[in-house]
């Protein structure tokens, strides 16, 4: 009877997990870039336990048939990650850059390290420079100079500006793009970043449109992936689970109770 409350409790903090990734997910429904993330859940421990065929106080033989053995319940492991691409959306603002395919963009973080992003909302930050919502740079350092009335950002990444009093075009730079073996091993830190871990491999590195890597669009934002209708019916499944494993927990009460009434 004590194992099956603390197998029911067990459940319900699994579950109670689960909600809050779903939860998760819907507030980040209208996010740039996101992608939107499940739990994995695994089974606990198995104790063998005797069988009435061997007494009470017998331990069964490891190779003496199959053993009776008696779970103690789940626990989330792991969050994954779903990187499939969103639905991508027209802003027309000419540093809005949204990726068709795979691939991330880099930006430099104040350590100097890099993070990598799904989400192409760049401005020009007082010094010029392409920077995200977060104000950080771009790794490639593209700067736009004042004089610049006119941003073009092709599908291959380059970067162009047309300056004032001048016909032609001036190159500001390229857009280089990272990719994953295993993408969903990064790390979410957070403002739309990732970082690289030993799971999702190091990077491989290539301009927009080369094998393997998507291309960009200017005057577009990729959205979140989240569908909501599918978050909603996860959402009442993870509740019905809830509520079942309190049934156990419940359940396990009413025994104890017949079990310490019989000697009345």
């Amino acid at each position: 009877m004590f194992r099956a409350l603390s197998t029911g409790a067990l459940g319900m903090s699994a579950q109670q997990k689960s909600v809050d990734n779903i939860a998760n997910n819907l507030a980040n429904v209208n996010t740039t870039g996101y992608k939107r993330t499940s739990i994995a859940f695994q089974d606990m421990f198995y104790e063998k336990v005797a069988s009435s065929k061997h007494g009470a106080a017998a331990s069964r033989p490891a190779n003496d048939g199959p053993s009776l053995e008696i779970g103690h319940g789940s626990q989330p492991v792991a969050t994954l990650r779903n990187f499939m691409q969103g639905p991508v959306e027209e802003t027309g603002a000419a540093l809005d850059v949204a990726i068709n395919g795979t691939g991330f963009f880099q930006v430099e973080m104040p350590d100097g390290s890099i993070a990598y992003t799904r989400d192409g909302n760049f401005s020009r930050d007082s010094s010029g420079l392409m920077v995200n919502n977060s104000g950080l740079p771009l790794a490639d350092m593209i700067e736009i100079p004042m004089e610049a009335v006119g941003i073009e950002i092709s599908q291959e990444g380059v970067v162009t500006a047309q300056m004032a009093g001048d016909a032609g075009q001036i190159d500001l730079g390229q857009i280089e793009m990272a990719k994953f073996i295993n993408p969903g091993g990064l790390t979410a830190m957070g403002d739309n970043l990732f970082s690289e871990t030993e799971a999702s491999g190091m990077p491989f590195y290539g301009n927009p449109g080369e094998e393997g890597f998507g291309v960009l669009r200017q005057g577009y934002l990729e959205q979140s992936n989240v569908d909501i209708v599918n978050e909603m019916v996860k959402l009442i499944e993870a509740q019905r689970a809830y509520e079942t494993n309190s049934k156990v927990v419940q359940t396990a009460e009413d025994m104890m109770q017949v079990t310490n009434g019989i000697k009345r």
